[in-house]
């Protein structure tokens, strides 16, 4: 989806992200997830947005995944607690793909729809890398990155009062 399929597609979106990050180590509250909402309207109006959202056969709303391209301004490198090498924060709005939110239902964990959301997420990005922030505290999450590739490149506050979060980072071209 494109940021203006995904804006029509928010109720679902939000339901998604309200129940997947209510669970611990998360523990949002609805003031969050209002919160997250305001910033994904926000989002999804950038040219380089994109998203996926997974249904069930009924229609039903089983799991999300969202980002974009970060563009040379970017403060995801900034927030990491120890600096990196110019060479892997040099961005230029196509070499890196922020994966924002990836996030399946209880119900539906445990069957590969996590995997084929981030699957689709990138299929004709054109970046050559993927990058996300993790909550170390997420072991299944933390462990399906890493089976899929990621590697930890350092830790982050992504928000002021965040939790440090391990940066990943997926190389998608040799």
């Amino acid at each position: 989806m494109d940021g203006s399929a995904a804006a029509a597609a928010e109720d679902a979106f939000r339901l998604v992200y309200a129940e997947v990050f209510a669970e611990p180590p998360y523990r949002e509250s609805a003031a969050d997830v209002s919160a997250a909402c305001r910033r994904f309207r926000t989002l999804a109006r950038k040219p380089v947005f994109r998203a996926v959202l997974a249904r069930a056969g009924d229609g039903e709303p089983v799991g999300m995944a969202y980002g974009h391209l970060l563009g040379p301004a970017t403060r995801w490198w900034a927030q990491l607690t120890e600096p990196v090498p110019d060479d892997l924060s040099r961005e230029d709005g196509h070499r890196t793909f922020g994966l924002l939110e990836l996030a399946v239902r209880g119900a539906w964990r445990g069957q590969g729809v996590g995997r084929r959301l981030h699957d689709a997420l990138l299929d004709g990005v054109g970046a050559e890398r993927v990058l996300l922030n993790v909550h170390p505290e997420s072991t299944a999450a933390t462990a399906a990155y890493r089976a899929w590739g990621y590697r930890k490149v350092g830790e982050a506050r992504p928000w002021e009062g965040a939790d440090l979060h391990d940066v990943m980072l997926l190389g998608l071209r040799p």
